[in-house]
């Protein structure tokens, strides 16, 4: 029996909401500060994404702020000088390539989709640095459409909490897709992604303060026989 049927997945679900919404730390995530702060634009949010690849949500925050108080729509950034562009994301890491892409990306929606962000996922994949995650970000964030952006929080606790077990976060989103009913797909990537950020971390997560523990897959099978070796 898995841990979806031991203690159902909404009980699952509620028990995180309850951990993260009860935290003393209450940091949201990069992308739903951007959602709340621009009105859930869409080019701000596919950019967003672009620019959150392999950082912190806290610098994807930084960059953003910095880009979108010079630019404000594709053209703008799609004719901005690169230099300025480069200055202006710094803080999010990989510049140089981000700013290809990001400029890339906005030349696209620009002269391929007429100035706004498709709405559906195959177009969505056209654009460049555009992968499923970016893509299902886009939907979720953007245009409140369900969908399940895989990153690495949600591949770890995905796994941890034996809801599926996958080596690769594409591998993930399709076993998720298939098991999570879609009513809860809008919130899980927000849900998991706090989670992730202050309970269930990658390095040292805090398996004291998590009410999940007791049917933990990961909690049993790692974190209780080194502590009853030590």
């Amino acid at each position: 029996m898995d841990n979806r049927e031991r203690i159902g997945l909404p009980q699952m679900l509620r028990e995180i909401r309850r951990m993260v919404y009860g935290s003393t730390d209450r940091r949201a995530t990069a992308l739903s500060q951007l959602k709340e702060a621009e009105g859930g634009d869409p080019f701000k949010i596919l950019i967003g994404t672009i620019l959150s690849h392999r950082t912190k949500d806290e610098n994807t925050t930084r960059a953003t702020e910095n880009l979108f108080s010079r630019y404000k729509t594709p053209a703008q950034i799609a004719g901005a000088d690169p230099r300025e562009v480069r200055r202006l994301i710094r803080p999010s890491g990989f510049y140089n390539m981000k700013t290809r892409n990001i400029m890339m990306a906005s030349k696209q929606v620009v002269e391929e989709f007429d100035g706004k962000v498709p709405d559906n996922e195959e177009d969505l994949l056209k654009i460049r640095s555009v992968g499923r995650k970016t893509a299902n970000c886009v939907l979720v964030y953007a245009f409140n459409k369900p969908a399940i952006p895989v990153d690495t929080h949600v591949h770890r606790i995905s796994n941890r909490l034996g809801l599926v077990k996958t080596k690769k976060p594409e591998d993930t989103e399709a076993e998720l897709v298939k098991t999570v009913p879609k009513r809860y797909w809008l919130e899980l990537n927000d849900l998991f992604v706090r989670f992730g950020q202050t309970t269930c971390r990658p390095i040292g997560p805090k398996c004291d303060a998590c009410t999940l523990k007791g049917s933990c897959p990961y909690y049993r099978a790692e974190v209780l026989p080194r502590r009853k070796a030590s």
